[in-house]
């Protein structure tokens, strides 16, 4: 991932999935464990004294003994043993590799998490400050790509705010579901290492025990984490899709900062391409298809098959550091984000009042008129100034039914941007409260 990285994604979050670092944490399981065995008399303390200032490991060793051995932790706890020489003997006792392998995985993950919750932290700031800046700043609400009704570039904002704080939510669960460990052999049974062993390393290392396992800490965990991912990643993609749609040209009602001297095409150079959002949008698909591998692994054989750990030894590294980077380009890119109110007031008036059309309906209605009547009405007039490109005000005031119902007065009211956003403070103090700009 690092070749896909090199400017956004956080060096915390990449240097997190090193082997440096992975091994790093495979020590600390082994030396928790050491410490709980020690407790037990199982380990004399001068024997776990030395093990504490000895231990240690290579990367590059580990490397060159897994060629041979074909196993990663045989291999890591052969270079170990080599740092610490023969009291490298109570290294391990009575633990298997998935000991090892789930317990620093869910340390990864929720540190992970902590990384990718910082990012939606971030942006949530971008979001509501462009939310705050633009809650007056009014456009057209569009439904099936076709003119609805009159919104604010602001309370898009401020829903997009709400859908990234419900992403955070669930980001936090998972990160509460990911944290916990397992040190119970080889079938989950404790035959050989006992339950205080395991809450000792589970506490020593931030997480919880797993109630029951058998070799392994069972993958529906795994699968919820990814999801939530995955779902970050699409919302993200959502937001990014309305921005392409806002920068097409017929449009332009927002556009991606285009800073000096950069370049939209080889061949055309008015091009100005909205390839931030492209890019998160592209993103998005491999972030779902991570979450689908994930939850293929729920199911293995017997107590442990190793079908998840090959996907898991892909899956953890590039989601967790690609949702990072989605996030670090989104907040950029929305910090940057170039809006037009004057373009969004062109649009709205592009088809000549018909964004008005429920407005009198419904005052015909209050007006007497029955229902399916007065829409016959509206709906006859609306289609007559599609067509005709007459002004839609016009029409109605020459059709008798609206003459009979409404005054020109009534019927001018009727036809004020401001009808529609009556309530438009009463969304935004319910989405970010009292507070003043500058607050999370």
């Amino acid at each position: 991932m690092r070749h896909l990285i090199p400017r956004y994604a956080r060096s915390e979050m990449v240097d997190l999935w090193s082997p440096e670092n992975r091994y790093r944490k495979w020590l600390e399981v082994e030396l928790a464990a050491c410490e709980a065995l020690e407790r037990q008399g199982k380990i004399p303390p001068e024997s776990l004294s030395h093990i504490r200032e000895k231990a240690d490991f290579d990367v590059g060793r580990i490397e060159e003994i897994e060629a041979t051995v074909k196993h990663d932790i045989i291999a890591f706890l052969t270079s170990v043993a080599e740092h610490v020489g023969e009291d490298s003997r109570f290294i391990h006792m009575g633990l298997t590799s998935s000991d090892v392998l789930d317990t620093s995985l869910a340390m990864l993950l929720r540190d992970a998490a902590d990384h990718i919750i910082e990012g939606v932290d971030g942006l949530l700031v971008v979001l509501r400050r462009r939310a705050l800046e633009h809650k007056d700043t009014i456009m057209i609400g569009r439904s099936h790509g076709v003119h609805a009704e009159p919104i604010t570039f602001g309370l898009k904002m401020a829903l997009w705010f709400q859908e990234m704080k419900l992403n955070r939510e669930r980001l936090v669960r998972a990160r509460e579901t990911i944290s916990y460990g397992k040190i119970s052999g080889a079938v989950g049974t404790y035959a050989f290492v006992n339950p205080e062993v395991e809450a000792h390393v589970c506490k020593k290392l931030g997480l919880k025990p797993v109630l029951i396992s058998n070799q392994i800490i069972q993958r529906d965990r795994h699968a919820e984490y990814f999801a939530a991912l995955a779902i970050c990643a699409s919302s993200i993609e959502k937001f990014a899709t309305e921005i392409r749609h806002l920068q097409r040209t017929e449009v332009r009602e927002a556009e991606e900062y285009f800073s000096p001297g950069q370049k939209g095409s080889s061949a055309m150079p008015h091009k100005r391409n909205p390839i931030l959002s492209e890019n998160l949008t592209g993103l998005a698909r491999l972030m779902r298809s991570y979450s689908l591998a994930a939850m293929e692994n729920v199911s293995l054989w017997h107590e442990r098959d190793i079908s998840h750990s090959s996907v898991e030894r892909v899956i953890g590294p590039d989601a967790t550091i690609l949702l990072d980077f989605m996030l670090s380009r989104f907040t950029d890119m929305m910090e940057r984000l170039l809006v037009y109110p004057e373009r969004m007031m062109k649009n709205l008036r592009l088809t000549r009042g018909l964004v008005f059309s429920q407005m009198v309906l419904l005052k015909l209605v209050e007006k007497g008129m029955i229902r399916e009547k007065a829409y016959e009405v509206v709906q006859r007039r609306a289609m007559q100034c599609w067509e005709e490109k007459r002004d839609f005000k016009e029409l109605l005031r020459e059709d008798d039914d609206v003459r009979s119902s409404l005054s020109d007065k009534e019927l001018d009211d009727l036809f004020c941007v401001e009808n529609f956003l009556r309530y438009k403070d009463f969304v935004f103090e319910r989405i970010f409260g009292g507070g003043d700009e500058t607050e999370n």
